[in-house]
Formats: C-alpha cells, structure tokens, sequence
C-alpha cells in the first residue's frame, strides 16, 4: 500500500470512529438508530414457552408476566424516540380498544428510554393498554428481540407463537389477532355462540 493510501484510509477511519463519537453524544451514550428495525414484517419462530418477567408500569403499577395466562397477550417492544413506534402507536391505541373485551391483552415495554419521554408518549398517543419501561433491556434480551419496534404474541397458554418485526397496520394486526383467537378455544369469544 502506498504512502498515500495509508493516509487516506487512516482518514477514512478517523473519520468514522468521529462520527460514531458524535453520535453516541448526540443520543446520550445509547445507539439508538442502529436499534431501529430497518426491515418489516412477520419473522420465523419456534413456538416456545413466553420468557416471565415483571414490569414496572409507568402508572408505578407492576405486571408480571404470569398474571396474563388466559389471555391472547401483544407484547410491544418500542421507545419514543423511535420513529416507526411513533408511526405504529395510534394504530395500537385503536386496535387495544377493539380487541381487549375479547380476552385479549396488550403490553408495551419502552427499551432503552428515558420514563419522562416515556410517560409523554403514551399520554400523546392515548395508549390506554399497561406499558412500563425495561431501562437496561432484559427483558427485551430474554425475548430476543433484534430493534424497535417488535411485536410478540403469546398464546393463552403462554406460548409464544407469532413475532412481527417493524410497525403493523391495523388491517394486518387484525388479521393476526383473528387468526390467534379462532385457534385459541381458551378465550369466551374465540368458542363462538353455543350450539343449540
């Protein structure tokens, strides 16, 4: 390699470890954008057992994870400073609103966020389903997940059977959550009317 070359690359480098510097400032120590899912849609699972947990609620509640059992349950992993979370909130306040006297349950966990934000979020969102904050990440850890926002769904059983990685649209969601509750006999509205 050249003289030149070597002077070129060195600059090149310096100029990359500036930028990550910058923006490492820029976010307060946290990568956020590199933790924004830049692709959509449903991602392969194996069915396996929904890790427990217990969430401090932003209203100073808690919820664990074992008090949701015998409920179809969506667990969205988001943060406000998320720009696809911002996007997918109004859609999720709406469909909450639809689905939850039919035995199903939405939980947000906030990853990596500041509970003042947070809290300003679900205010300016309406978002009436429990949501808490998972500041260090185990939670999201335990379930896998690889960006924000990403979706879980968990059967009755408590089996997770379904992830969504990236915003969904309200048709899509829907769609889901009919499919869940048609194959779930354990939820009131998934048995049908009764037979006479």
């Amino acid at each position: 390699m050249t003289k030149v070359g070597l002077a070129l690359g060195l600059v090149f480098a310096a100029a990359l470890v500036g930028l990550l510097a910058w923006a490492l400032v820029q976010s307060g120590g946290q990568p956020r954008q590199a933790l924004v899912n830049s692709r959509f849609g449903e991602a392969p699972l194996q069915p396996r057992e929904a890790p427990a947990f217990t969430l401090n609620l932003l209203d100073g509640e808690t919820r664990a994870a074992d008090n949701l059992k015998g409920k179809l349950v969506m667990v969205d992993f988001w943060a406000s400073w998320c720009p696809p979370c911002r996007q997918e909130a109004p859609v999720l306040a709406r469909v909450y609103q639809e689905y939850r006297s039919r035995g199903v349950e939405f939980v947000g966990i906030a990853v990596w966020d500041d509970e003042g934000q947070a809290r300003r979020y679900v205010q300016r969102y309406e978002i009436a389903y429990p949501n808490g904050l998972d500041e260090r990440g185990i939670i999201a850890i335990d379930y896998g997940v690889t960006g924000i926002p990403e979706k879980y769904f968990i059967t009755p059983e408590g089996q997770v059977v379904r992830k969504f990685i990236g915003p969904m649209d309200e048709d899509r969601l829907r769609q889901v959550l009919e499919e869940l509750l048609a194959s779930s006999s354990a939820l009131p509205a998934a048995a049908g009317p009764a037979p006479e």
